[in-house]
């Protein structure tokens, strides 16, 4: 005779739901991993394909800036309205774009110093005057104490400069770091530099560059935009106002100029004694700015780069990657 009890029953319904709750959750943590393992699968794919046409724009780019140079190189204008323009890749199941710039229109950070061996560095009053001198004209205070520092952070040795910033000045911070003592690889490395406000830099931004040489930058005044005249009265003696180049690169001919003397002696520069800026600037560009954008699927990707034009073929010199949403 059989002795059924009620609680033993119920006991056994209990054990069973509880097997087949947790039979259900491990197969739901199962599909989840499998499911995040096929979009981590899927989103590598489309990552590894964005970084494929990317590179398909970077080659693009470079016979466009061929084009751009042509067979003349003594004259680079913006004629033809090759700046900034995007120009697309028909890309399955995305969109690509490429866009170059004149990437030697700006202040080159690694100028502040000049290179006396290999791998060392001291510090180029020139290139230190003119950092200073731009920031007075932009409007940033404390500009010669910033230059100072700036080309400290470049510079080999362990001596500051006078109102320049050595390691001590960077080993009471938190968290504490050194100088670098080698040339800048972005521009974003001069948030580092005792000084610098993160206003101060969203200010700076627009006129400074990192190109990989001690070299100063020539401005090319075919190409410059009016509004950034800053970078060329920087270079001048305080004779030259700001107001004085924009006016002139306002009157810029449609083909540009073809001599630096020719932009120097027309409008409200006519006249004035460039000094040192006549070597400063330039009617060609060697350095051009590259940045494509790719989007597949839900990956987005972009690549900014430099672009050496200085050969008789252009080549990238250096870039990095960035992931969009």
């Amino acid at each position: 005779m059989r002795d059924d009890r009620p609680n033993e029953r119920g006991a056994a319904l209990l054990t069973v739901l509880l097997l087949v709750a947790i039979v259900g959750a491990m197969a739901a943590a199962t599909m989840e991993k499998l499911n995040l393992s096929t979009r981590q699968a899927s989103n590598a794919k489309a990552m590894e394909q964005a970084r494929g046409w990317s590179q398909a724009a970077s080659i693009m780019a470079l016979v466009r800036i061929e084009a751009v140079m042509g067979q003349d190189r003594s004259r680079v204008s913006l004629a033809g309205g090759w700046s900034d323009r995007p120009f697309p890749l028909p890309v399955p199941d995305g969109v690509a774009t490429a866009r170059v710039h004149d990437g030697g229109n700006c202040f080159n950070l690694n100028s502040l110093i000049v290179q006396t061996g290999p791998g060392t560095y001291a510090a180029r009053t020139a290139g230190i005057l003119q950092f200073a001198r731009l920031m007075r004209l932009i409007g940033v205070p404390g500009g010669e104490s910033i230059a100072a520092a700036s080309a400290d952070w470049i510079d080999s040795d362990s001596a500051a400069i006078p109102g320049g910033a050595e390691d001590a000045a960077y080993s009471g911070l938190q968290p504490a770091y050194r100088t670098a003592n080698t040339l800048m690889a972005d521009p974003s490395e001069l948030r580092a530099v005792v000084g610098v406000t993160p206003q101060i830099y969203d200010k700076l931004r627009p006129y400074v560059c990192a190109l990989p040489t001690a070299q100063p930058a020539r401005i090319n005044v075919n190409t410059i935009e009016p509004e950034r005249g800053a970078l060329i009265a920087a270079m001048a003696p305080d004779t030259v106002s700001v107001e004085q180049v924009r006016q002139t690169l306002l009157t810029r001919p449609a083909l540009g100029w073809s001599s630096t003397s020719d932009f120097w002696s027309k409008g409200a520069l006519a006249g004035a004694a460039p000094g040192d800026a006549l070597a400063a600037t330039a009617v060609t560009t060697q350095w051009f700015a590259l940045v494509t954008d790719v989007t597949i699927g839900r990956v987005s990707l972009r690549q900014t780069g430099l672009i050496d034009a200085s050969q008789a073929h252009p080549r990238l010199v250096s870039r990095q990657w960035g992931e969009g949403g």
